[in-house]
């Protein structure tokens, strides 16, 4: 089932195209890595799939509705369902609120039940429950974010964008700013709570390594064009664009057995 689908996308900045009519759908469950250099129009494009920007051609449909022309409280309802992890957590949060109202900031803002006496005591719960899913004690809720990890403080980025229960979590970068070690442990994170949660991730990197531990599907951007679109294996044992193969050409490969192989074989 097509969870995210996108037609013709197009747009421009001062008559610049920095997304040029892109086509794509995102299947429910998957996992759809967005490739390319910086510059390429990822970051734009993942806006316009959230619909944080409108378009200046072409359409985006979330489970079969096309988000263009929605009420506010229509695309309201749809947010719900569409959360992001950004590259940089300690950037999205906010360094005086305390972990518990980072977690509960989008039940706060969706959920009127939220507030209140009552309301703040099912809400630290809530956090509770959020933080022991991605692998972090619920006692940590009265901490700020200056006191922990990059790890664990993207560990509770993906609590806060769990928090609604979405069906559609764009990860944009969420490993680029970690140590090789605590990267490994985030994207086993990310593929439990795929297997737990059902979830759809499009997820936005230029590290094709990553990539290639993660993807279901990749699209391949370059300046602003979608040059391909295939399976992991597809886009990784036989590119079809000369831009694909440089970009795995440049992913270092410890065994040169297989590096040899590649070569080989194009």
């Amino acid at each position: 089932m097509t969870l995210l689908e996108a037609r013709g996308l197009r747009k421009e900045f001062g008559g610049i195209a920095a997304v040029a009519d892109v086509s794509l759908a995102v299947e429910e469950g998957e996992t759809l890595a967005l490739v390319g250099e910086s510059g390429s129009g990822k970051t734009t494009l993942t806006r316009l799939l959230l619909h944080l920007m409108e378009p200046t051609a072409g359409s985006v449909r979330f489970d079969g509705e096309e988000l263009s022309g929605l009420r506010a409280a229509q695309l309201r309802k749809v947010r719900r369902q569409m959360q992001v992890v950004l590259q940089d957590p300690y950037s999205s949060m906010n360094p005086r609120m305390r972990v518990t109202d980072i977690v509960a900031e989008p039940l706060v803002t969706h959920e009127p039940g939220a507030r209140g006496r009552r309301g703040r005591a099912k809400l630290r719960e809530r956090v509770g429950e959020l933080l022991d899913a991605v692998g972090m004690s619920p006692e940590v809720q009265d901490r700020y974010p200056h006191e922990f990890s990059g790890g664990q403080r993207q560990r509770i980025s993906i609590a806060r964008a769990l928090a609604l229960n979405p069906r559609l979590v764009v990860l944009d970068e969420p490993t680029s700013a970690l140590d090789v070690s605590v990267q490994a442990q985030v994207l086993d994170l990310l593929a439990d709570l795929q297997k737990r949660l059902n979830l759809t991730y499009v997820f936005v990197s230029h590290n094709l390594a990553v990539v290639q531990q993660v993807a279901d599907r990749i699209a391949v951007m370059y300046q602003g064009k979608l040059l391909e679109v295939g399976t992991a294996a597809q886009v990784f044992r036989a590119p079809e664009q000369e831009y694909t193969r440089a970009l795995l050409d440049a992913v270092p490969n410890p065994d040169p057995r297989m590096a040899r192989r590649r070569q080989v074989a194009r």
